[in-house]
């Protein structure tokens, strides 16, 4: 697998549009990290590090539990990976992506660690744009 952190929105995006409730994926920290800030955020109800894995399995991973609205409609329209493998996206602290108006959060990589882009406008850092969330 050349991009976990694409498999992962790619198991997210799967996972609300077949109404699951929740999902298990092989867990590293950066993909922890952004799973805490969807958590934090509001966009999925809680993440977790299950311990050496599901059936005796020697890796790690984690769960995470969708949200859906009162409706039965996921909390996330859309979850998308805008920096690629192939093709990074910097942008430096003055150009920063607005995400549907304010509405959605956009997720960066910053010398200080993965934030959403309104902690790194506060902090004024640039960095990797890894991927919005709407």
């Amino acid at each position: 697998m050349t991009d976990p952190i694409a498999d992962m929105l790619t198991r997210i995006r799967n996972a609300a549009a077949a109404g699951n409730g929740e999902l298990v994926l092989p867990m590293s920290r950066m993909k922890m990290a952004i799973a805490k800030i969807l958590e934090a955020e509001g966009w999925v109800q809680k993440c977790e590090e299950l311990e050496g894995g599901e059936n005796g399995k020697a890796f790690k991973e984690m769960k995470i539990v969708l949200k859906y609205k009162k409706s039965g409609r996921p909390a996330i329209s859309s979850i998308k990976r805008i920096s690629k493998p192939g093709l990074r996206i910097y942008h430096g602290k003055n150009d920063l992506p607005v995400v549907l108006g304010g509405l959605g959060i956009a997720i960066v990589s910053t010398s200080q660690g993965i934030m959403t882009v309104k902690e790194a406008r506060g902090k004024k850092l640039g960095g990797e744009i890894i991927c919005e969330i709407y």
